[in-house]
């Protein structure tokens, strides 16, 4: 189980922030991030956008082996991504890691929503990395992320409703499947 925390900061079209993924086992310590981003999106008059943006990805170490101003914890990401406008609702990323990957990786990934059951956000997600990556630990192409998603809120009382959600995600190439559930607490 992890707890992952998240703080935005958004200013017009600009928008930064930090994420973390924290173990609340210590023997699952070895995947904890801490990942500081930012983004710039233009909007287009029928509803689609197009960001660009970049991601710190830091993994602490548990032994304190790697800590924050040790570059070899640190892998950078340049990104850019597309939303489609209500028409066409797709959504689609792409990133380079351009700093912590010696090959350089790319992530590609589209996202459908799926309007099936009210009340309920569903999503459907693929992603795939176009060649061979240590980062994502693929000898070429292949597809890493395919994935349903559904979220709602869990009505507490007449004044608060408490998000949760749902994920089931399998990576192809490395023949593993996670089960993922999350609640999020939002002040």
């Amino acid at each position: 189980m992890a707890v992952q925390p998240a703080l935005t900061f958004s200013m017009g079209n600009l928008e930064a922030g930090a994420w973390g993924s924290y173990s609340v086992s210590k023997s699952g310590a070895d995947a904890n991030e801490n990942d500081l981003w930012a983004s710039y999106t233009v909007e287009a008059g029928n509803g689609a956008s197009i960001s660009l943006g970049f991601t710190d990805y830091y993994f602490p170490s548990p032994d304190a082996e790697h800590g924050f101003r040790n570059a070899d914890a640190h892998t950078f990401e340049l990104s850019v991504g597309f939303s489609g406008p209500e028409s066409l609702p797709v959504s689609l990323y792409g990133g380079m890691l351009v700093k912590g990957d010696e090959d350089n990786s790319v992530y590609l990934e589209a996202s459908l929503p799926v309007d099936a059951v009210e009340g309920v956000d569903l999503m459907l997600v693929a992603g795939m990395v176009a060649g061979e990556s240590g980062f994502y630990k693929t000898e070429g192409a292949g597809l890493v992320n395919l994935g349903v998603s559904a979220g709602t809120e869990v009505e507490i009382t007449d004044s608060f409703a408490l998000p949760v959600s749902v994920s089931w995600i399998v990576n192809p190439d490395a023949d593993r499947a996670f089960l993922v559930f999350g609640v999020s607490l939002v002040p």
